[in-house]
């Protein structure tokens, strides 16, 4: 990736619903060579998918948490792995400390909360979990 690329996949980051055209005239390059790095990118893997994120408001009575995770041995690339198929969760970080990683979880009823919760406790790796739902947002 050259710095082209790093460009093109910031303006993605910041709105991916630019129309190519638009993309091409900020990064003064023609609309082939941004559509050609953007499919190249993807065959490679550098992008993995297009998605919608939705605002708070769009489910304004959504339940979110996160889970805090602490993962056996050595295995924490495998755990992540398992949660990304999770579609109720919206991300995954790992991080230092006590916990390996972190997963953020959003779910419409409480009842899809506690299965998420055994699921994920299910999953091979995983020795520990904390969860906190979020009450509201202050920011």
């Amino acid at each position: 990736m050259d710095e082209l690329d790093q460009k093109l996949l910031a303006l993605l980051r910041a709105d991916a619903r630019q129309p190519v055209s638009t993309l091409a005239d900020l990064l003064r390059v023609s609309r082939a060579t941004v559509r050609a790095r953007i499919e190249r990118m993807v065959r490679s893997g550098i992008i993995q998918g297009f998605t919608v994120t939705l605002g708070s408001e769009a489910q304004p009575n959504a339940i979110r948490a996160v889970t805090m995770i602490e993962v056996e041995g050595q295995g924490a690339d495998k755990v992540i792995k398992r949660l990304q198929g999770f579609p109720e969760v919206s991300r995954i970080n790992t991080t230092n400390g006590r916990w390996d990683i972190v997963a953020e979880i959003e779910v419409a009823t409480l009842e899809e909360f506690d299965q998420v919760l055994r699921r994920m406790r299910e999953v091979p790796g995983i020795s520990s979990t904390e969860t906190s739902i979020m009450l509201s947002k202050r920011k």
